[in-house]
């Protein structure tokens, strides 16, 4: 299996939200997206296998080393980098023009993973959704294309607001998996302990506790719309999907009163494809879906 063939598969096979948006892309940027995808898929799996797995820290920080001289091969002079994913990456990050800082920063967010971060307020859990999270918009964009500036503030604004949407659709999962992403801050403001969140307490104060969590990340909802560049309208488009499939996920985990402790809420795939066709019309009309 070629290096292509390996990240496409391994995209296809995820059917997440963000597959419905790389399908807005022309074939060529639809790989170097999926490269991107696979990296991060890649990485990530990393911090999956933590110590309560029977895998010691050690060897999880040895893989994501082995992670960043790939990155590192990617940029500089020599043989290049040997895993096939990094291959397509580094065939992306050439054509594409992809700055090498974002790719670090999803590896730094990771790591955060694999060390068991706890985040005390919500300006600490800005800095991990923004390596996890904004850092992939930020590379994203290079490949979609953009001729206003503006465009950075949306990807970063837009990577928080999915997070944070992430986050509270698998509160309870990660609390099970021996994380909280939740501040502790807020935790304790609202009279919720991460056992409860565990134990999948679903009490008032949880939905008041959630309550907080969707006002945070609609603000970052807001501040990726009122930065969104409207003359990169029709390049972004991809963007647009992805932000408008996981604001429609919020609104329903919100119109479902947080029920997320003992399931996962998703979306059905009619409604993403809806979402993707009205996005891509929009962008069509230079607008904003």
């Amino acid at each position: 299996m070629t290096g292509g063939d390996l990240v496409a598969r391994l995209t296809r096979r995820s059917r997440s939200n963000f597959y419905y948006a790389f399908l807005a892309l022309p074939r060529h940027r639809r790989a170097a997206l999926y490269a991107v995808y696979a990296f991060c898929r890649t990485v990530d799996d990393i911090a999956d296998l933590a110590p309560d797995h029977g895998v010691d820290r050690a060897a999880l920080r040895a893989q994501l080393e082995h992670w960043r001289r790939e990155i590192a091969r990617c940029y500089e002079p020599g043989p290049g980098p040997e895993h096939p994913i990094a291959q397509r990456l580094a065939a992306a990050a050439q054509e594409f023009k992809i700055p090498r800082e974002p790719l670090e920063a999803i590896i730094d967010g990771v790591a955060m993973d694999v060390e068991g971060a706890s985040y005390e307020t919500a300006d600490d859990l800005y800095a991990y959704c923004y390596r996890v999270a904004s850092a992939v918009g930020l590379a994203a964009i290079e490949i979609f294309g953009y001729t206003d500036h503006r465009a950075r503030d949306y990807a970063v604004n837009l990577g928080v607001a999915l997070q944070l949407t992430k986050i509270i659709r698998d509160v309870g999962a990660d609390a099970r998996s021996g994380r909280v992403y939740v501040p502790q801050a807020d935790l304790r403001a609202f009279g919720v302990t991460a056992d409860d969140l565990k134990a999948g307490a679903y009490t008032p104060d949880f939905v008041r506790l959630m309550e907080h969590q969707a006002a945070r990340a609609q603000t970052f909802y807001r501040a990726a719309r009122e930065a969104f560049p409207r003359a990169d309208a029709r390049t972004l488009v991809a963007a647009e999907i992805m932000g408008q499939i996981y604001h429609a996920l919020l609104d329903e985990i919100t119109a479902r009163r947080f029920r997320v402790l003992d399931a996962r809420v998703t979306l059905p795939a009619r409604r993403k494809v809806a979402i993707a066709v009205r996005c891509w019309a929009s962008a069509r009309l230079g607008a904003v879906a």
